[in-house]
């Protein structure tokens, strides 16, 4: 629920600040660059501090090698492509990017939904309600690669 609310609430202040005065953010796409950097920041971050990182480990599946350096590299990458979406020149690509990584990304979920594992302790969310977020995630990758 973490990065939906980081997309939500960064967005929605991005664009009040554009209403307020920021003129880079005064339209929509601007601020949903911003919400969906925050969001990639938060979930990126999350590769790499305990206990999150444990458990996003064990919801590799089980037959990919590495699990744990897989971890590593798209923790790295949804980083990099948090920074690159607040680059115009390299909004759309990192968009893009981003978008498709999520959707390489999409299988772990599926099998941790499965697998019945926890993230933090707590239940991951079941597959119905986390295919959705990942439509709305994979969206707005979309409205920024290919909007106006």
């Amino acid at each position: 629920m973490a990065p939906l609310i980081a997309l939500v609430v960064g967005t929605t202040l991005a664009r009040l600040a554009g209403l307020t005065g920021a003129d880079p953010l005064d339209a929509w796409p601007p601020a949903l660059r911003v919400g969906l950097a925050l969001m990639f920041v938060v979930t990126g971050v999350a590769h790499f501090v305990e206990p999150r990182r444990s458990g996003l480990v064990a919801m590799v599946p089980p037959t990919l090698p590495r699990p744990d350096l897989l971890v590593t590299v798209t923790g790295v990458l949804e980083i990099a492509g948090a920074v690159a979406l607040l680059v115009p020149a390299t909004a759309r690509w990192a968009a893009a990017g981003l978008g498709l990584l999520m959707l390489a990304m999409f299988p772990a979920n599926v099998s941790a939904a499965r697998r019945r594992l926890t993230l933090a302790g707590r239940p991951v969310t079941p597959l119905a309600p986390r295919t959705a977020l990942q439509l709305v995630f994979v969206a707005a990758a979309a409205a920024i690669s290919f909007g106006p």
